[in-house]
């Protein structure tokens, strides 16, 4: 009996030892491999101090490859291009789509060159270096090329080892040509991402323009002086003076309030509205004091009834009887 038994147990270990197997390999297979992604405690490394990979003739993967995922040390290697001035959360947006396009993803990020940037487009708030160094400080960037080229040319591909450009599908008109991606679409390169909608550099600059005088009276109270803000002697007496007005306007609005709060809580509270009128009300007992109410006078004393006669007997009937 022992025997039977320590051989189901063996039969039943080995069963289970075979399900698990299969359940292994069966989820090795739907298993999707994990992003490649550089440790969120370092920033993204630039692409001109890495150390260059071997000589071996870069293939690319196709669409298919790189959506079904890629081994772990063959990251579908994405490529992303702008200027990324004043970065915001659509730039972040954009860049976490780049990254999250395939399985297993290595995000490079070209950024524009001040002077390649106000050649084709205009003079920019941040310099490059702020440029370059936001961009490395976002979560989902591996790499970091310096002065990128404003066109995407088969050498810079190749060098860069690129298997896919991501960018969004509005045409890019630029540099002479209606599209600057058109190249990039016609060879199968191209991954489009989706625009955030409300936020974007332009947006930040128009309110900045519209406040101006709001953000140029905030500075010169933090310590800025007219001539770091570029502000005329004129102007900067003007800010002062509105200032001032506005310390006096909010101190007298301080003061209306604060008296205001005072007669409120002096005055008596007003009844309800809900409150019976004069007319609803139930009338109330009079109220007398006790020391001074009149006593009423002592009853008087029954009549004494006879009961032979049946009448009344005053006195004067007594004494006629009593003479009779």
């Amino acid at each position: 009996m022992e025997a039977q038994s320590s051989s189901g147990l063996s039969l039943s270990r080995k069963r289970r030892r075979e399900s698990s197997n299969r359940e292994t390999d069966e989820g090795e297979k739907l298993r999707k491999i994990p992003r490649c992604t550089v440790g969120l405690k370092h920033p993204a490394p630039f692409a001109d101090e890495l150390v260059p990979v071997d000589g071996k003739l870069y293939e690319r993967v196709s669409m298919e490859e790189a959506k079904r995922g890629t081994q772990p040390e063959r990251p579908v290697r994405v490529y992303a291009d702008g200027i990324f001035d004043v970065f915001h959360s659509g730039h972040a947006r954009a860049l976490m789509q780049a990254k999250c396009l395939f399985p297993n993803t290595h995000l490079i990020v070209g950024v524009c060159s001040d002077d390649l940037t106000h050649t084709y487009k205009g003079f920019t708030v941040m310099n490059e270096d702020e440029r370059y160094d936001a961009i490395r400080h976002c979560r989902y960037v591996d790499e970091v090329v310096r002065n990128a080229p404003w066109t995407l040319t088969p050498e810079f591909l190749t060098k860069h080892r690129i298997d896919f450009v991501a960018h969004d599908d509005i045409p890019y008109s630029s540099a002479g040509s209606d599209d600057v991606y058109k190249h990039i679409k016609e060879a199968g390169m191209f991954a489009p991402t989706q625009r955030t909608e409300g936020i974007s550099t332009s947006d930040i600059i128009t309110r900045i323009v519209r406040d101006y005088d709001v953000y140029v009276r905030r500075n010169l109270q933090r310590g800025y002086t007219a001539k770091e803000l570029n502000v005329s002697f004129i102007n900067e007496k003007k800010y002062h003076l509105q200032e001032r007005v506005d310390k006096v306007k909010k101190k007298k609005h301080m003061l209306k309030e604060g008296k205001g709060r005072m007669l409120q809580a002096i005055s008596p509270r007003q009844s309800p509205n809900s409150s019976p009128t004069r007319e609803e009300r139930s009338p109330s007992p009079p109220f007398r004091l006790p020391f001074f109410t009149k006593t009423s006078p002592p009853p008087s004393p029954p009549p004494h009834h006879s009961g032979a006669r049946g009448y009344l007997i005053s006195e004067d009937d007594d004494d006629e009887d009593d003479e009779s």
